[in-house]
């Protein structure tokens, strides 16, 4: 089973789908048949590398609401978050374009890292409160995933390393037509839209590995079923005095 997952790195329901997805796959008892690939996803592709504000500014402008109506807003986003184990800094989030992070997991992934440096750039910025718009940061949290520095530092320096790798992934989103993020695709055939409850991805995990990996049919060449010659539930069928 093949689950293709949609995310942006600054997308907190992207954090909290990505673990509850994870909770799930903790408890399937098919986990090692699943495999988890990440796709590139820009919330807002135009986004300056700084913003000069905070994430609450940022929301309230966005939707066209007051800071302090944004400020609650992720104060609710940050319990959800905490109830899946997760710690969100809403108060030092930096907002900021996050292509080069996903050129730099791209490169991360050829190097079977892919994992690894998803989830570190996810705790970087939502936990950590890093800027993953600073070179420095993005090459400093490679490292920490297991790249080796300078190769990152190199893919970070070439503006078109890997680029079309996210051109691709962002395309494909648009020809499933995702507008949101997190997006789970499983084996290509179907969906989950958003960070929904761990009880969703199991029943989805169960549903799909049943359907793709049905229980084998026997065509019962008994006969006319005139002989009663099996036990069933410990209880053996006794023959009578004419059939002995």
């Amino acid at each position: 089973m093949k689950i293709e997952v949609w995310s942006d790195f600054v997308c907190p329901f992207c954090y909290i789908g990505k673990r509850r997805l994870e909770d799930a796959l903790a408890q399937f008892p098919h986990r090692d048949d699943v495999e988890v690939e990440f796709k590139s996803f820009e919330l807002d592709p135009n986004a300056p590398l700084n913003t000069g504000q905070t994430i609450n500014e940022a929301l309230a402008k966005k939707y066209g609401m007051t800071v302090e109506q944004a400020q609650q807003a992720n104060e609710g986003i940050g319990q959800q978050a905490k109830s899946v184990g997760l710690t969100f800094n809403f108060d030092n989030m930096k907002p900021t374009n996050t292509f080069d992070a996903h050129r730099l997991a791209k490169f991360a992934k050829t190097k079977g890292l892919e994992e690894a440096i998803t989830e570190k750039l996810l705790y970087a910025y939502f936990t950590d409160s890093k800027d993953l718009g600073d070179r420095d940061v993005l090459v400093s949290v490679a490292e920490e995933a297991g790249v080796n520095r300078s190769e990152a530092l190199a893919v970070l320096e070439d503006k078109t390393a890997y680029s079309n790798d996210v051109r691709i992934d962002e395309s494909l989103a648009q020809q499933y037509g995702v507008t949101g993020v997190p997006f789970f695709v499983i084996n290509q055939k179907y969906a989950i839209s958003g960070a929904q409850p761990k009880e969703t991805f199991t029943s989805a995990l169960e549903k799909v590995w049943a359907e793709e990996n049905p229980a084998p049919k026997l065509q019962d060449l008994s006969g006319d079923g005139s002989v009663d010659a099996a036990c069933v539930d410990g209880n053996c069928a006794v023959p009578s005095k004419d059939e002995n």
